[in-house]
């Protein structure tokens, strides 16, 4: 149905003419039996435009174009609202309850054996604490929870407060309705911190029925109340607390045997027979005692009564002389126990023809039953609205908040009779009715939002025409009824069914209202999406009105996002301000500190194995650590951090735990052999412990120099080892076995490899050249010469590491031997301050001369 159809019903119904039957549902279902006042007479308005106060903003709902919000502006802010009295609450809780049913009253049932619960619950909720009542569902838990209202009435200085959980995973929705029952506070939704701090000061017994969260949901809501005392009411599917929130466990199990008799009399009004008795056992043994179970059980008797014609008023009638169908004369049995435990085919077969209708609706509308009001409507029977107090007097409905709804089990049951087959044209009819209910004028938004779930089950049954349809006309009285967890859900379903639908047009609209949901609950990210989807779909339809008003809910989420940046900046990566921190660029490595000696650089570092750990460097002489001359002359250096020449950016610069070498000295290395020792230590040992990294190291004129010389002393210590190492080689694999004349006595220590298989060579092929490598903790003793191997060896033979005293110039066709080794003095090397420095030492048998850089080997 368009919007021109609801226009002319509209005026049609403003103007006094014949209302159809939807029209006369929507006149039963006036704000007057929602204790609410009744609008003014007149003339409807074309369109419901409700002003709201969300948070920091103003939110006005237009149907038409959209809903526009900007900033309260200054002096409209509102001050804390007012609670409510005793009587506005008691108003406020005959609102929550569901209305009451036209036709005759209902008797009210009895609650049987739960006098100890009840005493217990009301023990508990006086001392403050919260309890959590669990049984199965038809166990009676409403029935409990009003019988404790009764009784808590005076406990808490606000009073009783009844919610209903059903269909909340998330405790949001449910403090906006706590809050919206204790406060006076009409077309106001507080933002979360404000609603908070709001509700932390309410006191109260919170009744919450048909609970569905547990866990850390559940305690979030006790969290931000903690002057509440929670009676919750769940099924033991429910997912159950935590262990930190405290709550009392009180289980219902079922009645007994008396207990159940006493019920089924009550509801059947008259005493049992023998035989009745003895069923009812038997269906309390196959029910496990509920007592859904049994009311439903005294309906089918009463059902049974009547087809029996029990009454004495049916045996004193006699059938007519022209009645052609005789009396049947045969007695309806007692319901098996098959049919006691599903009773509802049974039920349903012997009520009112409005009443299995009225089932239909429910089961396409996944078990919600819509309000009284609207069933001659959807039937097509004006006396239709009391089939709700007929199928609720047999058991097949239950009360859940303010509406009723198939009780637990029914619906499954009816489907498999086929009660769901045409559930698909029911939910159809049922759009375009609430279509038409809710875009009219009459209908406040309060009363929608208590008939949100009967529309939202219509909206997901529907077709995409009609619920695209529904989802324009409810969505606005969603968002000014306050029902935002409601309005999110139709209008997500409302953009679904537009863009099957292809109306552009209606999915612009369903996604700027997104977008200004989602402004007002400070989700800016979600806002910018919404919003920028909306006025690409509105600039290509040339809708100048809804471009402009998303363009101002955009301009309020770039101003949301700047104050968000300003009030929380990003990290960002600053570029060090002192030595302490390493730069990872090209640069030779210099102590910090003019007292360090040279550092070794990479090609060094590779001959020597890494000490296990180092200290971090300090700035200044007083801060380096005293080490021990022994451990000094045997510790590692590692390359140490510097200040980088040029400037470098904060992008190019990561953060690294200086070093600093162990072996420390007085003064700095004035000879090569100096730099020697530093970089070939003869009993490495582990460095002293770590020291804490400084913030800034000072910097002055002098450790330019000093830099520059040390990585001068380090390039020609770099250059002197490669010279030893070609000396060495050349003279190991020299078939000659004189010595040079003079230089130092350079002694090499094998490395600690696996052995490997050596090939056989001729005797004028010179010999494999062994690795140069630093001695390691573990290995020999300095001073031991390398075994070189010689020609004719033997392969899988292994040299061996014990130095010989005898050398053989000439060893023997087809046997291992060994090349001459001899105990040689610790090389002395002495440094000069020239740049081509000389090394003189004693020559003798095994020495090799090593030559500065600049001289030929």
């Amino acid at each position: 149905m368009d919007r021109t159809q609801g226009q002319s019903g509209r005026d049609e119904q403003g103007a006094g003419g014949p209302g159809t039957p939807s029209s006369a549902s929507a006149s039963a279902a006036a704000p007057a039996s929602t204790g609410q006042a009744p609008t003014p007479s007149g003339p409807p308005g074309p369109a419901r435009v409700v002003t709201l106060t969300a948070g920091d903003f103003t939110l006005t709902v237009n149907p038409v174009d959209g809903s526009e919000i900007e900033p309260l502006r200054p002096g409209t802010e509102r001050g804390r609202p007012a609670k409510r009295d005793a009587a506005a609450r008691a108003v406020r809780d005959a609102a929550a309850r569901p209305p009451v049913l036209p036709g005759p009253p209902i008797s009210g049932r009895p609650l049987l054996a739960r006098g100890e619960e009840l005493e217990r619950l009301v023990r508990l909720l006086g001392r403050g604490r919260s309890v959590r009542l669990t049984g199965p569902s038809g166990s009676g838990r409403s029935a409990l929870l009003d019988a404790v209202a009764a009784r808590c009435a005076g406990l808490a200085p606000d009073g009783v407060v009844r919610i209903s959980g059903y269909g909340h995973q998330q405790p949001g929705e449910l403090l906006h309705a706590l809050y919206a029952t204790v406060y006076d506070a009409p077309r106001e939704r507080p933002e979360r911190d404000e609603l908070l701090a709001r509700v932390r000061d309410i006191g109260a017994v919170v009744l919450l029925d048909d609970l569905e969260m547990g866990g850390s949901a559940l305690d979030e809501l006790l969290r931000a109340t903690p002057e509440c005392a929670y009676l919750l009411a769940a099924t033991p599917e429910t997912k159950a607390p935590s262990d930190d929130s405290h709550v009392e466990e009180v289980f219902l199990t079922g009645l007994g045997k008396e207990d159940c008799v006493a019920l089924l009399e009550a509801g059947l009004g008259r005493p049992l027979t023998d035989e009745e008795t003895a069923w009812a056992g038997d269906l309390r043994f196959a029910s496990e005692g509920l007592p859904l179970r049994f009311v439903q059980a005294a309906a089918m008797l009463r059902q049974r009564d009547e087809l029996n014609h029990s009454d004495e008023d049916d045996d004193e009638e006699e059938p007519g002389v022209f009645e052609e169908r005789p009396r049947d004369s045969g007695v309806v049995p007692l319901p098996t126990l098959a049919e006691g435990a599903a009773p509802a085919e049974l039920l349903a077969s012997r009520v009112s023809e409005s009443a299995r209708a009225a089932l239909r609706i429910a089961c396409a509308l996944g078990g919600e039953l819509p309000h009284h009001a609207h069933l001659p409507a959807l039937v097509g029977d004006t006396h239709a609205d009391t089939a709700v107090a007929e199928l609720l007097d047999c058991g097949l409905l239950t009360p859940v908040g303010t509406r009723y709804r198939l009780a637990a089990g029914v619906a499954r049951q009816l489907e498999d009779v086929g009660y769901g087959d045409t559930a698909s044209e029911e939910a159809r009819t049922a759009a375009r009715h609430y279509a038409w209910w809710t875009g009219h004028a009459s209908v406040v938004p309060e009363r929608v939002g208590r008939e949100a779930d009967a529309v939202l089950a219509a909206l997901a049954g529907a077709d995409v025409v009609a619920a695209a349809v529904l989802a324009r006309t409810a969505a606005p009285a969603f968002a000014a009824s306050l029902h935002w967890e409601a309005w999110e859900r139709v209008l997500r379903s409302g953009a679904e069914a537009a863009r099957k639908a292809g109306e552009v047009a209606e999915q612009a609209y369903f996604h700027h209202e997104l977008g200004v949901l989602a402004l007002c609950e400070g989700r800016v990210d979600r806002a910018r999406a919404e919003l920028e989807t909306s006025i690409g779909l509105r600039g290509a339809l040339a809708d100048k009105r809804g471009t402009v008003a998303g363009r101002r809910a955009l301009a309020l989420v770039v101003d949301r996002e700047v104050a968000g940046a300003a009030a929380s900046p990003p990290l960002r990566l600053e570029a060090p301000a002192a030595a302490s921190e390493a730069v990872t660029v090209a640069t030779p490595a210099t102590p910090a500190t003019p007292a360090t000696p040279a550092v070794r650089t990479d090609a060094v570092t590779k001959a020597v194995p890494a000490a296990k750990s180092a200290p971090a460097l300090r700035s200044g002489p007083a801060a380096a650590p005293r080490v021990d001359p022994a451990v000094s002359a045997a510790a590692v250096t590692r390359v140490a951090p510097v200040t980088p020449a040029v400037p470098v950016s904060a992008e190019a610069v990561t953060r690294m735990t200086p070093v600093v070498p162990a072996n420390r000295r007085s003064e700095p290395p004035t000879t090569l052999s100096e730099v020697f020792e530093d970089a070939f230590p003869l009993s490495p040992q582990p460095a002293p412990p770590a020291a804490p990294v400084p913030a800034t190291v000072p910097a002055g004129p002098a450790r330019g120099a000093g830099r520059r010389r040390r990585v001068l002393l380090a390039a020609a210590g770099a250059l002197t080892v490669v010279a030893l190492g070609t000396v060495v080689s050349l003279a190991m694999s020299s078939p000659d076995t004189e010595p040079p004349a003079d230089g130092p006595a350079v002694s090499s220590t094998p490395t600690t490899a696996a052995p490997t298989t050596v090939q056989q060579n001729s005797g004028n092929d010179p010999a494999e050249e062994p690795p140069v490598t630093a001695p390691s903790d573990g290995g020999t003793t300095p001073g031991a010469s390398a075994a070189a191997p010689s020609p004719g060896r033997t392969p899988g033979r292994t040299p061996s590491r014990r130095p010989s005293s005898t050398p053989s110039n000439s060893p023997r066709p087809g046997t291992p031997s060994t090349a001459p080794t001899a105990t040689e003095p610790a090389p002395t090397v002495t440094e000069t301050g020239e740049a081509t420095p000389t090394a003189t030492a004693p020559t003798g048998p095994g020495t090799a001369t090593a030559t500065s850089p600049t001289t030929a080997p």
